[in-house]
This record gives C-alpha cells, structure tokens and sequence, in this order.
C-alpha cells in the first residue's frame, strides 16, 4: 500500500533537491505535481480496481509528505558538499559589489552562517505546500489512469469466428 506513495516521495524529493534539476519546481511545482501523478498511476497500475479521486489525492498526500523528508535529508547532503563553493560564491559576491545595500549584505552572511535554519524552513514550506500540490497532482493521475475496464474473469476473450464461406 506504501509503496506507491514511496516511490513518488523519491521521485518529489531527489529531483527537487538536486541544484539544477530542482528549478523545475518553479514551473507550477513540476516535480511535486509530477510525483503526485507517478504515486496515483502506480496506485491504479497495482490494484485491478479503479481507484477514486479521493484514493488518488491520499496517494498524492502521501507521496508529498515522503517527498518533503526526502528532500530533507538529499538537500541537507547536498547542502554540506556544496558549502565551501557557497561560502566562496557569496564572499566573492559581496567583496564585488560595492554597493550592496547592508541589509542584503546581512542577510546573505546570516544565511551563510546558518544553513540549518533556512534547511528547516525550507522543510516547512515544502512538507505544508508540497502535500497539497502532490495531493492536486495525485487527484489528476487518479482521472487519467483511471482504470474503468473491468478485470477478465476467465482466459482471454476471443472474437466470434467468422462464416464459412
């Protein structure tokens, strides 16, 4: 039963913490859409049945949940192998712009400084907003992978044959 909504929480979590791949989020959260359908599609691929709306936006809900942890622990990871460049980045960039406004300055040294902390609001956002858009993204893959044909009691049916002529 959990195995559906795993493997969309990966899908949402890997793909959305990886540097570069991870800006897809910000074309209408494709990523966390993308794994709620993947959730609801695997759902109805597993159980003969159809499954509802209402199973594909748990299957969704689920999946956006598990991609939230996820993300967590593959974007902390990433975040401690990428903090040196980003130290650089952000020393270079402040040393070259003379007129950065200090608040920005501030900023960009708290954010520094504390990774942790804009890692667990990061975490936040994405567990609050990323459950919802998966649920969305679930209730679509249920609508289009419905499976409205019901299963075949017995072998395969065959056509009539045709008339001899």
């Amino acid at each position: 039963m959990f195995q559906a909504p795993l493997l969309g929480g990966l899908f949402i979590g890997v793909l959305s913490a990886l540097p570069v791949v991870g800006l897809g989020n910000c074309c209408c959260c494709l990523w966390v859409v993308c794994g709620g359908v993947l959730a609801a599609y695997l759902d109805q691929h597993r159980d003969p049945t159809p499954i509802t709306i209402a199973r594909g936006a748990y299957t969704g809900f689920l999946a956006g949940v598990i991609g939230a942890v996820v993300y967590l622990f593959v974007a902390s990871t990433v975040s401690a192998l990428m903090a040196p460049l980003q130290e650089e980045v952000t020393g270079a960039m402040s040393r070259s712009t003379t007129d950065m406004p200090p608040e920005v300055r501030q900023a960009l040294e708290w954010v520094t400084a504390n990774p942790s902390l804009s890692l667990a609001f990061d975490f936040f956002v994405r567990l609050i907003v990323g459950s919802v858009v998966a649920t969305l993204g679930g209730m679509l893959g249920a609508a289009f992978f419905r499976n409205d044909v019901p299963p075949a009691l017995g072998g395969p049916v065959l056509p009539p044959p045709l008339p001899p002529m």
